[in-house]
Parts: structure tokens; C-alpha cells; sequence
């Protein structure tokens, strides 16, 4: 605030007043509003409610940022931070990012603006200098579910994805026999997606298979986007007889084009997903798929933070590896 005021040559009171939308009686000219409102602009201010008298009080507040809460996925991992947080008197605010940068950026500026005690996020675009930037500003403890978080002050919770998908593509060759397996991922710079389809062409040449162009068939974690994901594959002149797709949401959509266009699952087109949401088991056929563990990621993460919380711990980075275990159903 005192940089917004030196910018605009006006009083830390004048920027507070302006930011607040006071009713004070002492008017605010419309030029000295915009002043303030340019230099907040310029200078990315956002109000802190961290400072003051608030610093160094517990706001008994956890805030999580989870990327769709459509996604039966993240459910598991929300109710174990809220039973921990129950446990320790505290509240939890839920963010949804919508797997973009913007819904991202949006939480970074909620959780410096009001105060928590700890975040949880599940970050697809964030970079460690983004959370060093938040702990900076706010100086929160922070914890993560990602492979691919670094940070050396944030836990982070992560299953082996890349090794499971390799597992996966390899079964479906060498345990079911099938030489044409296509891929469904998500479009963009999305970590788990990358991941996953690195290990599915690793898998794809350490067989020895072909990967014909076409094969990989990018959406955006959705049912509809497996649908036409799979509705690409089946237009090519030599469709794939198998299918890995990134979740089990774009599994379930890959199934239902695969039936809408009069073909069978498995006989015709077999499929496998990844996390085993509730819905793996209640399609017919029902899902095989990659079997994650949100419940244990959740509790693992919110035990963790809240010994930083409670100062139990303030030591590295702890990385705990939750299982993932392959579960054959009727799908393939």
C-alpha cells in the first residue's frame, strides 16, 4: 500500500480509502481514484489481510485448490483435508481451477488477500517460483499432490504414473495380444498428461509397435472429450483395437463411442483408464483401469501441513509415494 501511495502521490489513508470504497465523509476526487486505481494496476497490489494485527494469528482456515470438482477424483482428497481440519478445529475453503493458468493465478490472488493457515493445491501450471511467490506473500504453509512439484519447503503427495502407464500399454500387448493401442490425453502443457503420454510411446517402442499418425488423440479430461477423442481414432483407416486414456472420465467417453458406433468393448476395442473413480465399476462393461489413491494423498497432505501449522515440523520437503495398483475388469 505504501508503493501504491508514493506511485499515485497520494497518502496510504487516500489508497485504503479508494480500495475499500469507503463511505468516509471526506470525498475522494474522481482524478485521485483513478491515480490509485492505475498504480494498483501497474504495481499488482492486492490487498493483504495478512498484515497488521492479522500476522502471526491462527485464522483456524484451510484452502484447497483442486482442478474440477466435477471429477469424482478429487472428492476422496477434499473429504480427508476436511476431516483432518476438522480435527484441528479449522474450516476449509475449496477452490476449482478448471485445469487453466487463470483459475490457477485466481486462487494465487484469493489466498493473498484473505487469510488461511495452509493450502493444499493440485497444481497443473503453477511452477515452483509460482509457490515461492505465494509463501513469500503470505507466508502460509503450503502442500501439494503432483510428481512434478520441486519445492524444497512444500510436501507433496504423488503416485508413480509414468511407470503405471508403461505397465499398462505393455499388458495390453503382451497379456492381450493387441499391436494397434491409441492414446487419449489432454491438450496443453499438463504435467499428468505429459507424463502419461511419454510412458505410453516409451511403452509403444520398447514393444517394438508402431505408432501410426493419428493415434494419440489429445482433450481435456471430460467424458464428451474422450467421446470425440474416440470418435477420431475410430475414423482412421486402420483404428486401434485397444485404448489408453489419461482418466477414467475420458475412458467412459471413449467406451460410449466405441458402443454408439455399433462396435463391442472389449471384443472390438478394449479400454483402459487411470484412477479408478466409482464410476469405473458401475459401467458395463465395467472399467479396467489404474487404481489411484486420493483418500491416502488427502491425509497424507493434511497430516503434513498441519504439523507445519501446529510447528511439529519445519524441516525439507517430505514426498510421499501412494501406491497406484492395476485392477482388470471387463473393459479389456
Amino acid at each position: 500500500m505504501r508503493d501504491v501511495a508514493q506511485l499515485a502521490n497520494v497518502s496510504q489513508s487516500t489508497v485504503s480509502r479508494v480500495l475499500n470504497d469507503s463511505d468516509n465523509p471526506i470525498p475522494i476526487g474522481e482524478a485521485t481514484r483513478q491515480r490509485v486505481l492505475s498504480a494498483v494496476e501497474e504495481l499488482g497490489y492486492h490487498p493483504n489481510l495478512h498484515a497488521g494485527s492479522l500476522r502471526g494469528s491462527k485464522t483456524y482456515m484451510i484452502a484447497v485448490m483442486i482442478a474440477d470438482i466435477t471429477n469424482p477424483f478429487y472428492h476422496p482428497i477434499v473429504r480427508a483435508i476436511q476431516d483432518a481440519a476438522y480435527e484441528h478445529r479449522s474450516d476449509v475453503i475449496i477452490a476449482n481451477s478448471d485445469h487453466a493458468i487463470e483459475g490457477e493465478k485466481h486462487f494465487m490472488e484469493s489466498v493473498i488477500r484473505r487469510p488461511v493457515d495452509g493450502i493444499v493445491i493440485v497444481p497443473y501450471h503453477l511452477t515452483d517460483d509460482d509457490i515461492q511467490e505465494l509463501i513469500d506473500r503470505t507466508g502460509v504453509m503450503v502442500a501439494a499432490i503432483g510428481q512434478h512439484v520441486s519445492h524444497p519447503q512444500v510436501d507433496v503427495a504423488f503416485s508413480d504414473d509414468e511407470k503405471a502407464t508403461r505397465d499398462a500399454v505393455g499388458w495390453l500387448h503382451k497379456t492381450r495380444g493387441h499391436t494397434r493401442i491409441g492414446f487419449v490425453g489432454v491438450a496443453g502443457p499438463n504435467q499428468a498428461s505429459v507424463r502419461r503420454r511419454h510412458a505410453y510411446e516409451e511403452a509403444m517402442q520398447r514393444a517394438g509397435l508402431e505408432l501410426p499418425s493419428g493415434y494419440v488423440q489429445l482433450g481435456d479430461w471430460s467424458s464428451d472429450s474422450g467421446y470425440r477423442a474416440m470418435q477420431q481414432l475410430l475414423d482412421l483407416p486402420t483404428p486401434p483395437t485397444a485404448v489408453f486414456a489419461s482418466n477414467d472420465l475420458m475412458a467412459i467417453g471413449v467406451g460410449q463411442a466405441v458402443q454408439q458406433h455399433g462396435l463391442r468393448v472389449p471384443d472390438d476395442v478394449a479400454i483402459v483408464g487411470f484412477d479408478d473413480i466409482p464410476a469405473a465399476s458401475w459401467v458395463r462393461p465395467r472399467l479396467t483401469t489404474i487404481a489411484q489413491s486420493p483418500g491416502d494423498m488427502g491425509a497424507h497432505l493434511a497430516k503434513a501441513l498441519f504439523e507445519r501449522i501446529e510447528g511439529e515440523y519445519d524441516g525439507p520437503s517430505r514426498r510421499i509415494e501412494v501406491p497406484l495398483h492395476f485392477i482388470v475388469r471387463e473393459s479389456a
